[in-house]
């Protein structure tokens, strides 16, 4: 895996993600592979001698052999957001991988349509075979759909838009209660001491975990201290409910947890981690419990406006959801 493709995942979400809200909306033609799978969160697989009534089955979208002038294209819907890079994956497309692409965005609330005006953010690029493909996207500007363009036919396994979920949150009534803390509200997941068996960004995915890979799950512990996960939440807020979800934890939920906070406005966040330790304590230490849903309120400390969380388990195990309520407060 490259340089690139590791720090884009690191640093930024993937906006094509279906439980984000992404879709495949339309492509030109479908005649060997549907386009759906190129959102597939799953890595492409390969399954040797399997064929379907048009020819061997491919995990991934693929279009038949053009015969004529023109190109194939596809339209994806986006979890609205700016693009830092793309991961246009073509594993095991070898003889029909899509020879050179190029993107098209726009940002608009309904689907396009004939009238719809594209911009380039992606000029044309030679794409290699059986390969990740990694482009850097240079724009500022929020995107909520892509037109991806394949010159002139072939076949694409997995396409990942890595980003920064940009939601329009001005729109909040006085007083409503929000989930500072989730994903499709802006918030992200900074760092943590361990990642071994669950990312992160797992924490603040939408809805309850699927199962016990959808969470954040740490080795198991072999040495003193904890281990622990920052947040940086979508706004700043008061919070005034915490959830905390061990669905599917049930031999390795942790024996306690804890989330300190803090109003985050000096340093860079490459250095958080270091500062974190001088964060005021929001939640005391609570109890754990196997595949249970945890609501704290009255166990809440007054802190005040924060802008960071940071989730500590004791001694080490798996957290399937975090969620931090509380009413965003406009700077």
């Amino acid at each position: 895996m490259s340089d690139l493709l590791t720090q884009l995942q690191t640093q930024y979400v993937d906006l094509a993600q279906p439980r984000l809200g992404a879709a495949a909306i339309s492509a030109t033609d479908e005649f060997f592979a549907p386009l759906y799978r190129l959102l597939n969160p799953e890595p492409a697989v390969f399954i040797p001698g399997k064929y379907d009534e048009n020819g061997k089955w491919m995990d991934g979208w693929e279009t038949r052999r053009k015969r004529g002038d023109g190109y194939d294209y596809a339209i994806i819907q986006l979890c609205p957001g700016l693009i830092h890079g793309v991961d246009i994956d073509t594993s095991h497309f070898t003889g029909n991988y899509a020879p050179s692409v190029s993107i098209d965005a726009c940002h608009s609330a309904n689907p396009p349509d004939a009238t719809t005006r594209w911009t380039q953010i992606l000029d044309a690029r030679a794409l290699q075979g059986n390969s990740h493909n990694v482009f850097t996207i240079d724009s500022k500007q929020t995107w909520s759909y892509l037109r991806l363009n394949i010159y002139p036919d072939g076949g694409i396994a997995r396409l990942r838009v890595y980003g920064q979920i940009r939601q329009d949150l001005a729109a909040l009534s006085e007083g409503e209660e929000l989930d500072l803390a989730a994903m499709l509200n802006g918030g992200r997941a900074l760092c943590a001491s361990d990642m071994h068996f669950g990312h992160i960004s797992n924490l603040i995915a939408p809805g309850r975990g699927l199962n016990m890979g959808d969470g954040w799950e740490t080795r198991r512990r072999r040495e003193p201290g904890f281990d622990w996960a920052i947040i940086r939440l979508a706004g700043v807020g008061e919070i005034s409910r915490l959830v905390l979800d061990t669905a599917h934890f049930k031999g390795n939920y942790p024996y306690e947890c804890s989330v300190y906070g803090t109003l985050y406005t000096d340093g860079n966040e490459t250095s958080i981690a270091a500062q974190s330790l001088y964060w005021q304590e929001l939640l005391p230490p609570q109890k754990m419990a196997a595949d249970t849903e945890f609501t704290f309120v009255e166990q809440l400390k007054k802190i005040g406006l924060v802008s960071h969380i940071r989730l500590n388990m004791y001694p080490d195990g798996g957290v399937s959801r975090i969620r931090a309520f509380g009413q965003l407060r406009m700077q």
